[in-house]
C-alpha cells in the first residue's frame, strides 16, 4: 500500500525548484499558480534567498505549489496510485488537493490565506520553534509544560517540537532535558500554539465559501492521525490546526495500521521519509527532491500496484 506526503514548511532550501523547471509543463503551471497565489513562485522557488523564503507568507503557497506540481510531473496525467494521502502542517493543503478534497487553484488560494494570517498572528508577539531531538519523551513534556511551552509537532519516539516566546525558548534552552539536543528551527513564529489562534477565524472565514468533495484515497489529519471520510470535515480541521499540534506520529502509526509498505513523498522531499526510515521500518521510501528522483518514484509505483 503506497502513501504519498507532502512536507510542511521548514523543508524549503533557497533554489530548490531549479532543477524543476525544465520538466516539461511545470513552469506554465508555476506561473498560472502565481496568480493564484499573488507571489512569484518560479522567483521565490529559484533566486530567492533563504530570509526571504521563510517569511511565513510566502513559504506556504510556494510549498504547497511545489508539492503539487512535483505531484503531476511524477503521475504525468495517470491517476493518482496511492491508497493514501496525507500532508505535514500546511503539506496538508497540498494532500487535501491530491485527495479531490479541493482543487489545487481553491487550495492554493486559501493556504495564501494561511500564510498571511499566520505571519499577521506572529507579528503580535516575538516567538519561534525549536526541535528537541533525544531524551525522554515525559522528561521533554514536563520541561516543555514548566517553560509554558507547547509540543507544536510530535513527529516521531524522540522527535518534538516546542514552540513559545523567545524568552520562554531561551529558558528552556538554559536547563534542556537530560541527552536532549536542542535545534532553533527557520521559522517565523509558534505555530501550531495558542500564538497562533487569530489567524484561525480567518481562514475559517475563507474557507467559508468552498464547497469541498469527499477525498478518494484515505486523507489522514494532523489533529490526531484519524482517516477522515468527509471533505467538509477535513476543510473544517484545516482551519482549527493552525492553533493545534501537529501529530505526525499519531498519522505514521495510522499508516502502519494501515499496512503502508511504500511512501514517496513530494517536493521537497527528505524530511518526511527520514522520519519514517526510523519510525516505519521495512517501507520503502523514495524523497522527491530533483527530476532525477522521477524514475525511482515511478518504479516504487509499479511494485506497489503490481504486487
Amino acid at each position: 500500500m503506497l502513501v504519498i506526503v507532502a512536507p510542511g514548511q521548514g523543508a524549503q532550501t533557497p533554489g530548490f525548484l531549479t532543477p524543476w523547471l525544465e520538466t516539461p509543463g511545470l513552469r506554465d503551471r508555476l506561473s498560472a499558480w502565481s496568480e493564484v497565489a499573488g507571489l512569484d513562485l518560479i522567483a521565490y522557488g529559484t533566486t530567492a534567498g533563504a530570509d526571504e523564503i521563510r517569511d511565513t507568507a510566502v513559504a506556504q503557497p510556494l510549498l504547497v505549489a511545489a508539492a503539487l506540481a512535483s505531484a503531476e510531473a511524477l503521475l504525468d496525467g495517470s491517476p493518482l496510485p496511492a491508497a493514501v494521502v496525507a500532508g505535514h502542517s500546511v503539506g496538508e493543503f497540498a494532500a487535501a488537493a491530491l485527495a479531490g478534497v479541493l482543487t489545487a487553484e481553491q487550495a492554493l488560494g486559501l493556504v495564501r490565506e494561511r500564510g498571511q494570517a499566520m505571519a499577521k498572528a506572529a507579528a503580535v508577539t516575538e516567538t519561534g520553534m525549536t526541535a528537541v531531538l533525544g531524551g525522554d519523551e515525559q522528561e521533554v513534556l514536563a520541561a516543555l509544560d514548566k517553560h509554558g511551552l507547547t509540543p507544536a509537532n510530535v513527529n516521531a519516539a524522540g522527535q518534538i517540537v516546542a514552540a513559545g516566546t523567545l524568552d520562554e525558548l531561551a529558558a528552556f534552552a538554559e536547563a534542556p532535558p537530560a541527552r536532549a539536543r536542542l535545534r532553533p528551527l527557520a521559522v517565523a513564529g509558534a505555530f501550531h500554539t495558542v500564538h497562533m489562534a487569530p489567524a484561525v477565524e480567518q481562514l475559517r472565514e475563507a474557507a467559508a465559501g468552498l464547497t469541498p468533495a469527499d477525498p478518494g484515497p484515505v486523507l489522514l489529519s494532523n489533529a490526531d492521525g484519524a482517516a477522515v471520510p468527509r471533505g467538509e470535515e477535513f476543510l473544517r480541521r484545516l482551519a482549527e490546526q493552525v492553533a493545534r499540534p501537529v501529530r505526525w506520529d499519531r498519522c505514521m502509526a495510522t499508516m502502519a495500521e494501515l499496512g503502508v509498505t511504500a511512501m514517496i513523498e513530494l517536493v521537497p522531499g527528505g524530511t518526511l521519509t527520514g522520519i519514517a526510515r526510523r519510525a516505519l521500518p521495512g517501507v520503502a521510501t523514495v524523497a522527491l527532491k530533483t527530476p532525477g528522483d522521477l524514475d525511482a518514484a515511478r518504479d516504487l509505483i509499479s511494485k506497489e500496484t503490481t504486487a
